[in-house]
């Protein structure tokens, strides 16, 4: 359990959440250390560690697992605008309860429309993909510099510079309106994404044969690599849907992804960008520190890799202490948290909806 940025995340299953006034009154099962997780039960516990968490401190709860938060809690966090969010232990988002949202039904209006409209629709995936890839280049092109070895060195360039011609096709894509430009766009980013992977195990400097990438696997992940990062994926996703949530935009109606139930497409659209220079850059220090190692994962029948508990509150911590560096935007030229970031660019696509930005601008740092 950890508090920080203003998110408490329940990672014990069987945690429950109380109600004290306006304090939020946790507790939290022990059971004995030699005890394996599938064998905890309510029978087991051996103690109970107990937090008091002022409701004001808080912007939002994750709860991972099987976890009780109490009726007159969730009336609390209704009151005071803190959503609750529900996700499996590996990290698959379930639900998200907030209460009325104080927003202008006008700029969702405005969102709809544009997500019908099929011009509007494939200007702004194409800009969230150029910005997603050109985010991957500038991974490639720094593991490029620190890479000693020639060879390696040639691939990682070689890579980058596919990455740089998909971008420039981007760029040159007149949009025109037909339907069959986003699969175009979704193509593009999906030719990136595998050169883009083929070499993602030349950044690592430690512990490639533990952490070897050969394909991207979800649901379940099938390696423990693939589990670090559906498991970071997840996190961004959070501050994604929380952020579009905060600026009056529906998540879960987007303008790349396709719309299914209970998929937030915005949010999905939103995190494009974020994944190569947050989670993919955060999983590659992670592994190259050691601060993630092999004995973190556990392998479960039919190949499946998830995270042991430990491993999951090493990636959050690590996770919330990223988010307090600080970046210079390159659009507003100000000094922000990492943090601030989905809440920045969500607010930048709200202004390119009501007309007052002639397009949405990813962000790309160096």
């Amino acid at each position: 359990m950890n508090i920080q940025q203003n998110t408490l995340y329940l990672l014990t299953p069987g945690s429950y959440v109380n109600r004290d006034h306006l304090t939020l009154q946790v507790e939290v099962p022990e059971y004995p250390p030699d005890l394996p997780r599938e064998e905890r039960a309510p029978d087991k516990v051996s103690g109970k560690r107990r937090l008091s968490v002022p409701i004001h401190h808080l912007e939002s709860i994750c709860v991972f697992g099987p976890s009780t938060i109490s009726a007159p809690a969730m009336n609390l966090c209704w009151a005071q605008g803190v959503a609750v969010n529900f996700l499996s232990e590996t990290g698959y988002f379930l639900a998200r309860l907030t209460g009325v949202a104080d927003t202008s039904v006008t700029l969702r209006r405005t969102q709809f429309r544009a997500a019908d409209d099929p011009a509007r629709a494939a200007s702004m995936a194409r800009q969230m993909i150029a910005g997603k890839i050109q985010n991957g280049r500038n991974s490639l092109l720094r593991a490029a510099r620190e890479n000693e070895n020639a060879a390696e060195q040639q691939q990682l360039q070689q890579v980058a510079d596919g990455l740089a011609r998909q971008i420039r096709r981007l760029g040159e894509l007149k949009i025109t309106g037909e339907s069959s430009q986003i699969d175009e766009i979704r193509g593009a980013e999906g030719l990136a994404g595998q050169q883009y992977f083929s070499v993602f195990t030349l950044m690592l400097k430690q512990q490639r044969e533990h952490f070897a990438f050969t394909v991207r696997s979800r649901r379940p992940p099938r390696d423990r690599i693939n589990c670090l990062l559906s498991y970071l994926y997840a996190l961004v996703r959070h501050d994604c849907i929380a952020a579009l949530t905060c600026v009056g935009l529906d998540p879960f109606v987007g303008f790349l992804h396709v719309d299914r139930p209970n998929r937030p497409s915005l949010a999905l659209d939103l995190m494009e960008e974020f994944r190569p220079w947050l989670a993919d850059r955060l999983a590659v220090t992670l592994i190259n520190r050691q601060q993630i190692l092999p004995e973190h994962f556990v392998e479960r029948e039919g190949g499946a890799v998830e995270f042991a508990e430990d491993g999951r509150k090493a990636v959050i911590k690590a996770y919330q202490e990223r988010k307090q560096e600080t970046l210079s935007h390159p659009l507003l030229e100000r000094n922000l948290r990492l943090a601030q970031m989905p809440c920045i660019q969500a607010r930048l696509l709200a202004r390119h909806l009501r007309g007052d930005l002639p397009g949405y601008i990813p962000l790309t740092p160096k």
